[in-house]
């Protein structure tokens, strides 16, 4: 096949860019050269998908069999992509989110079925936040690739090369041991995925030409919180001892869920946030490797990148915890009556 990747050149996108090559596929990457190398062996197109010349550059003599989008937040602009690359391309993947449901993360049991948020296939980016405009995405994809459209809807994703921030912040603060603030109960059931199980999934269903909404979080239940930062100490070889400390007592002291202690949610702000369902994706051959080996895979990569080069984030959204907060609220904790 010959897909092209809007895209391609860090996390999911490399994932996707790399089990591609693996099989064979002629892959094209287009990308504006800034978020990483492109990998050996594509065709490696160098353009802003947001300048109507350089789509005009991409598409001139060239179809695909199909198009992976990894890098969509805009409706209005991947509306323009879709609009260029319309005649060029036989299929279309769309890589969202299970942010695009209105429903997630508050109510538990979000499927393909349940309401998207409300969101035209051409509003700016100042439109909503990144759920809605997601949903505006889709709609976008679906307008010009009616019935060729493939959308894929990760969960919560982990793996090599993260550059989220989540799992290389914990693996960090792990590897430098001693008590390590863990939050909330570490027998909650948490539901995550591998970047390159997703990638899988995506080269896979683009191959076969498919279309309609998959939502892909993984397999519920295929982790619980301790188990998985429990995975971290193991790998790390570290003597982090982990403090489970209780929901309420973390949140009293203005600690930020999601972020300042990754993927810490509580049932308060989002109670369906680990109960999505990604059964319609796993009966059409999505895989899930361990947890376990995610985490170890993580840290094989990521113990040669040295600290000061490590990605936890963006300037607008950084993950972990200040140490001195984290060693306030241990000292609190232990001195609870």
């Amino acid at each position: 096949m010959r897909i092209l990747v809007i895209g391609g050149s860090v996390f999911l996108g490399r994932a996707i860019v790399e089990d591609a090559l693996g099989r064979g596929h002629e892959v094209t990457t287009f990308n504006r050269g800034r978020s990483g190398p492109d990998l050996p062996g594509v065709e490696a197109v160098h353009g802003d998908r947001e300048v109507a010349a350089d789509l005009e550059r991409l598409v001139d003599g060239r179809r695909w069999d199909a198009v992976v989008d990894v890098c969509g937040f805009t409706p209005r602009v991947v509306l323009d992509s879709v609009r260029a690359l319309s005649g060029h391309a036989a299929q279309y993947t769309f890589i969202s989110s299970i942010s695009a449901y209105a429903d997630w993360p508050a109510k538990p049991g979000v499927t393909e079925e349940s309401p998207l948020f409300d969101c035209p296939p051409d509003a700016e980016a100042d439109f909503g936040e990144y759920g809605v405009l997601k949903a505006g995405c889709e709609r976008a994809v679906e307008q010009h690739f009616d019935g060729a459209a493939l959308i894929v809807q990760p969960g919560l994703i982990l793996g090599p090369h993260e550059n989220v921030g989540r799992l290389p912040w914990w693996l960090t603060r792990i590897a430098k041991g001693g008590r390590v603030l863990a939050p909330g109960d570490p027998g909650l059931p948490i539901q995550l995925i591998d970047a390159r199980d997703i990638a899988a999934f995506t080269v896979t269903q683009a191959a076969n030409g498919a279309a309609g909404r998959y939502m892909t979080g993984g397999v519920p239940g295929n982790a619980t919180f301790g188990s998985w930062l429990g995975a971290c100490v193991e790998v790390t070889g570290s003597d982090a001892e982990l403090v489970w400390v209780d929901d309420r007592f973390l949140l009293d002291r203005d600690v930020q869920e999601w972020t300042e202690l990754p993927l810490w949610a509580t049932s308060e702000a989002g109670a369906g946030v680990w109960s999505h369902s990604s059964a319609k994706a796993l009966a059409a051959g999505l895989t899930c490797r361990p947890v376990g080996e995610t985490v170890r895979d993580t840290w094989e990569w990521l113990k040669d990148v040295p600290e000061e080069r490590r990605s936890f984030g963006s300037q607008r959204l950084r993950h972990g915890i200040d140490p001195d907060k984290e060693a306030r609220i241990l000292a609190e904790w232990d001195a609870r009556s």
